[in-house]
């Protein structure tokens, strides 16, 4: 299964992905709660009083769960405010069912523009910086492989701060780059070279 790999500008992105323990605490929660307001309707009911444990649990947890992931999934939090900003990065099998999941997507996801990724070619790119619904305003990259689809997904806490932040995400979706491992057989040794 292909990997992801980025190496985004320290000194505007925190990785989230392989912070362990104590240290990440803050990022990973920042993060976990900004996915789950982006997932949850505006109209649902309020939080109950365990939520605050839920989110500090989950918190804990996600890192394993990210490396048990191997690569398919990397996040970040916007380092100057880690409630600001958070982005995912993933890459998925192109099943049939996930096709037609992006073809029933609703009319306004229609609305991209191309982007070209630094390792990944030509793309699309979605920005809603209004979303219906009350919901964050969020940019979705999203790149076709053929036997995979690599999106990138950035989330922003502030409508009216989501423009000074869009720049720094299509840098970090720019250098997204996929990597695999290569099987080397007797009759056709590869060489495998890294990119950087």
């Amino acid at each position: 299964m292909p990997r992801l790999q980025a190496e985004p500008d320290r000194s505007k992105w925190v990785p989230v992905t392989d912070s362990l323990g104590f240290r990440g605490r803050r990022h990973r929660k920042a993060a976990i709660g900004m996915l789950l307001a982006q997932a949850k309707r505006p109209d649902a009911a309020p939080a109950s009083s365990g939520g605050g444990f839920t989110a500090w649990a989950m918190s804990q947890a996600v890192p394993f769960l990210m490396r048990k992931a191997a690569g398919r999934v990397l996040v970040w939090v916007w380092k100057a405010d880690p409630e600001l900003v958070v982005a995912m990065a993933q890459v998925q099998a192109a099943t049939s069912q996930l096709r037609v999941a992006r073809a029933s997507m609703p009319i306004e996801y229609d609305d991209t523009d191309e982007f070209r990724g630094t390792y990944l070619g030509l793309g699309e790119k979605l920005v809603m910086p209004l979303p219906p619904g009350g919901r964050p305003p969020f940019a979705t990259y999203t790149w076709d492989l053929g036997t995979h689809f690599v999106s990138v997904t950035a989330v922003c806490s502030d409508r009216e701060r989501f423009g000074t932040v869009i720049g720094a995400i299509d840098d970090l979706a720019r250098g997204i780059r996929v990597i695999d491992d290569l099987t080397v057989g007797e009759s056709a040794p590869v060489l495998g070279i890294d990119p950087a």
